[in-house]
């Protein structure tokens, strides 16, 4: 993967501006070729750089307004079997390895607490989690945010 350049993080900011902006409106907007515009987004895309739409969307919009933040500690022998497991559970929005006390920090989005524990219970059960811990989200402080970074 290649480093973004100037003309990168111009369109990304666009994009960040208004999500559905075409191709031509881009390249009027920003003053660049549709050519350009159109090879920039397909190279971000197959290089990951652009995320898919749905996490633009907040869960609670899907009936799942409480989140939780689960670490856990995992036998590294079954790594790849508990994150085979793990990718099963739907409500599972996010998950990190991590370095410190804990292996992994899942986010989850739930109905309610009785949800939440529901999920945590499934987390459990998957190969290679040796033990959890939950905590609620009880409100965003400050909500997932690239485009400062896009500027500097």
């Amino acid at each position: 993967m290649t480093g973004l350049d100037g003309t990168d993080r111009r369109i990304l900011l666009a994009l960040d501006r208004d999500p559905r902006a075409t191709v031509q409106r881009l390249s009027l907007d920003l003053g660049l070729a549709r050519g350009t515009v159109h090879a920039r987004l397909e190279r971000l895309a197959r290089e990951g750089v652009l995320r898919p739409h749905s996490v633009r969307v907040p869960p609670e919009r899907v009936g799942l307004p409480m989140r939780a933040v689960v670490t856990a500690e995992v036998d590294q022998a079954e790594f790849a079997q508990m994150i085979a497991d793990v990718a099963l559970i739907p409500e599972v929005v996010e998950c990190l390895g991590i370095s410190g006390d804990d292996d992994l920090l899942i986010q989850v989005a739930a109905r309610d607490a009785d949800h939440v524990y529901e999920i945590t219970q499934r987390i459990t059960a998957c190969r290679g989690i040796r033990r959890t811990s939950t905590s609620i989200v009880l409100r965003e402080l400050l909500a997932h945010r690239m485009d400062h970074l896009l500027r500097s």
